[in-house]
This record gives structure tokens, sequence and C-alpha cells, in this order.
């Protein structure tokens, strides 16, 4: 396996919005940081966004902090790493819960819908706990930053999940909850739903009340009440959502590494992506074992050879060291090769095990330069 001639730049041409996908610990993070850069060097206006609380993409950026807005990037910064900024790198780390609350003011029908579900102290606890909440408010930001119309391209970087559905699903399962039974039980006043709110409910949060000064059945009932002015309005915002996702303007990239959990949820998510026809732009196999110019000796004639100069047992564990490399190698390769024919990608980018993590813009550099094609 040797570098790509022929890199990302390609698979993103034309490409509004590239979501960079896969297992946690793959270097997602610090992919979607590198492609942003690049992409910003060539001359677009590119957000960033993840939604890693680890402050990896601050930290590789030279910023002291990220929050729920993006901030430009100091292009005098990067000309000190030698980088001709010709377009503009904006960075921002996803809030979920600000987002989720900021998509509660811009649905709500009117200001009093507005301040009694952002006010209510079940809803404080409920918005962070909503299955796919995370989820879909990474991609609600998505598309909040793509109307806006003030940038040409927007990479996001996905929450780490075991379960590559939870991106994907997202959007229907949260329309799911706002339309099921337990919400429509307590839109309505009269009927089951008093049957459900019945004695032995009222018994528990009344002595709730007199312990806590809090009536929570108040709390229950006007939460449940204001989101059902919301309905329609997740509805469509999810549908919204869905289609930015299939919009030929998007692509996925697909990233893993060479151990077995990655590659496996890799293949899992593209056959999901193919369920879904979803656009996949490309795989970039991350952190890859590959063998030097001198690393290709058969390790019996290397101990052989240096036995005379080094001692029989510092040889030998040279030569030990060389076939674990190979080995390495070997598996790293056949890793590889089995997810070009599961994902049907001949051509992967194909990025080698660096020298230290990715923790700074120099860093970054040297890994676009990988997933361009110029190493």
């Amino acid at each position: 396996m040797t570098s790509r001639e022929v890199g990302i730049a390609d698979r993103l041409e034309g490409k509004r919005i590239c979501v960079v996908a896969g297992s946690g610990g793959v270097g997602k993070t610090t992919a979607s940081a590198a492609l942003a850069l690049g992409l910003a060097a060539a001359g677009k206006r590119v957000a960033v966004v993840t939604i890693d609380p680890a402050r990896r993409l601050a930290d590789a950026l030279g910023l002291e902090e990220l929050g729920n807005e993006p901030r430009m990037v100091d292009p005098a910064l990067l000309e000190t790493h030698g980088i001709a900024m010709r377009g503009e790198l904006w960075a921002m780390m996803l809030d979920p819960k600000a987002t989720f609350d900021e998509l509660i003011g811009t649905l709500a029908p009117d200001a009093r819908t507005r301040d009694d579900v952002l006010g209510n102290r079940i809803y404080a606890q409920l918005s962070s706990a909503i299955a796919g909440s995370q989820e879909f408010s990474a991609v609600a930001k998505l598309y909040d930053l793509d109307r806006s119309g003030l940038y040409d391209a927007i990479v996001l970087d996905t929450p780490p999940s075991r379960n590559a559905l939870d991106f994907l699903d997202a959007p229907d399962r949260l329309t799911d909850f706002f339309e099921g039974r337990a919400l429509k039980l307590f839109l309505v006043p009269t009927g089951i739903a008093a049957k459900v709110m019945g004695a032995g409910t009222g018994v528990v949060f009344g002595i709730l009340k007199k312990l806590t000064g809090v009536n929570l059945l108040d709390d229950v009932s006007v939460l449940f009440r204001a989101m059902g002015g919301l309905i329609d309005g997740f509805r469509e915002r999810a549908a919204a959502v869905k289609a930015l996702l299939a919009d030929p303007a998007t692509t996925f990239l697909i990233v893993a590494s060479p151990e077995r959990e990655p590659v496996a949820e890799a293949i899992f998510f593209r056959q999901k992506l193919r369920e879904a026809r979803m656009p996949f732009g490309g795989l970039i196999v991350n952190r890859v074992a590959l063998l030097g110019a001198d690393e290709h000796g058969d390790p019996a004639a290397i101990r052989a050879e240096l036995a005379g100069t080094l001692g029989d047992a510092l040889a030998a564990k040279v030569a030990q060291s060389a076939q674990d490399v190979q080995l390495l190698a070997a598996r790293n390769t056949a890793a590889v090769e089995r997810l070009k024919s599961a994902l049907d990608e001949p051509d992967p980018i194909v990025v080698p095990r660096l020298d230290g993590e990715v923790q700074d813009i120099d860093g970054l550099l040297v890994l676009y330069r990988h997933l361009a094609g110029g190493v």
C-alpha cells in the first residue's frame, strides 16, 4: 500500500457538507480538522463542527476554547506555520443541550410556549436524556449552519457511538418521541389521561410537593401541553434534516483504523448508508502500519547478519522486532483489503501511523498532506 496521488480534494469536489463518521478512537476529530484546514487553505470559508468534549479540536487549532457558535481561527496563527490561508477556517464545539434549547425557541409558535418549555424543571432533565437528542442536535446545528449561507463548506465530526444507527436514525427517533403515546396522553386533559394521572399518581406528586415545595404534576402537565405545539415543527425540521443528509451536495466519509472493532463498525455503517440511500464519499483508513523500504528483510537473515556485530542475543531481539513489525503490517494490510471489499471502495485513503498524536496545527498539516495524497 502506498499513499494516494489523488486524495481527498477530489472526493469533496462540489460538496458543501462533509459528514465524518466512524467509531470512537479512530481519529475522526483530527481528520475533520485537517480536512477543514485544507479546504480553507484552498480558498473556501469552512466551518468544522465537533461534539468532542476533550478539547482536541481547540487544542489542535491553537484556540483557548470553543463554544456553540463558530469561531474563526486566526489566519495570522496559521501563517506562522507556513499556511497561506486563502479562505477562512471557523470551528465550534457543539453543546447538544444549548442547540436543543435553540431549536425549541425557533420552533415554538409563540414566546409563551417557548418560555413554558425552556423554564420547565422537567424539560431541563428531559432535554439531555431524550434518546437521540445529542445526534439530532448535531444534524440540527448542521442544518442551521447550512441555511445561514455563511459557509462554502461544513465539516461535521459526528458523535462517537457504538451504534452507527444513532446518527442516521436520530431525526426519526426524536420525531417518534414527540408523536408517541406517552406524550399524547398528557396532551389530552380528560379520559385516559385523567385515569393515568389518577388518585395513586396524585398522592405521590402530593407528597413530593409537601416535601419539596415543588408541584411536579403541574410541571409535567405544562411541559407536555407546551410540547404539543411543537410536534408539527419537529416533524418538519426532522424531514428537512433528513433531506439535507441525502442531498447530492452532502457526502459521508467513513474513518476507520485497522483494528477489528473499527473495521466492523465501518462495514456496518457503510451498509446502513446504502440502505438509507445516503451519499458515500470514501473511506479513510487511519493509523495503518506500513513497512519502510528497509523493513522487508527476512528476520532470520537479519539475525545472522547482525550477530557478529551485536552479539547473538541482541541480534535476536532486533530480528524479533522486525518480525513483529512485519506481522502487524500484514494484519493491517489484510484489514484494509477487507474494508475495500466490504465497502466496495477500491481506492481508500490510507494514512500511516504518525509519530505521536496529532495535537497541534503542524500535526494537522502532516495529516492533511496524507489525506491529500501528497506524501
